[in-house]
């Protein structure tokens, strides 16, 4: 059987790396087999190893990719307002938005994997790639407070985070209910307000 090239190897990696950052967000870490996610980006199932070593090795690579697709739309975000405030309605509104609740698939990594990340055991390199992307998007909102105190403005970026992430989670266990709406409402109303 001939070998393919490096281009296709590596395009192949890509769009592995792709397909599962998407699957693991949409059904979690356990509830997609490595047969899944290769079916997804098009792949036989034997290939897998020719790319990785495992599925927790797959599994840290997508976390990583997620957290890169999410700190650019962050940074997309704010990259067109003008101050501090209206980088945060920016950030705020595209969050805990209908649409961000719906695309699970391409939505926010702290919140698709969060319980996920939670059952693995301490030593898994997934919960290293997810702390780091943490950090990343605390990053980000901690750019946006307003540097008289760091300790303070750490803490408060931690409150918005947490605020914006279980929202979030919120809204998508309360989907096609009401309260799904109402609680994106009243976490953008009372991040904005302060």
């Amino acid at each position: 059987m001939p070998r393919v090239s490096r281009a296709v190897t590596e395009k192949n990696r890509a769009a592995i790396e792709r397909v599962s950052a998407r699957l693991f967000r949409e059904q979690g870490l356990q509830g997609v087999s490595v047969a899944d996610l290769m079916a997804a980006a098009g792949l036989t199932h034997g290939g897998f190893y020719g790319h990785f070593e495992s599925k927790d090795a797959l599994a840290t690579v997508a976390c990583t990719k997620a957290f890169d697709e999410a700190v650019e739309r962050w940074e997309s975000r704010i990259s067109a307002t003008t101050d501090r405030k209206s980088a945060l309605t920016a950030l705020v509104n595209g969050y805990l938005s209908s649409r961000n609740r719906d695309m699970v698939g391409s939505g926010c990594p702290l919140a698709a994997l969060a319980t996920d990340v939670a059952r693995e055991p301490v030593g898994k390199p997934v919960r290293n790639a997810y702390m780091a992307g943490l950090r990343r998007l605390l990053g980000v909102l901690n750019a946006l407070q307003s540097n008289d105190n760091p300790k303070k403005d750490r803490s408060v970026a931690l409150a918005q985070l947490s605020t914006m992430v279980g929202a979030l989670v919120l809204a998508r266990a309360t989907k096609r209910h009401a309260l799904s709406e109402q609680i994106l409402a009243a976490a953008r109303e009372n991040m904005l307000a302060a």
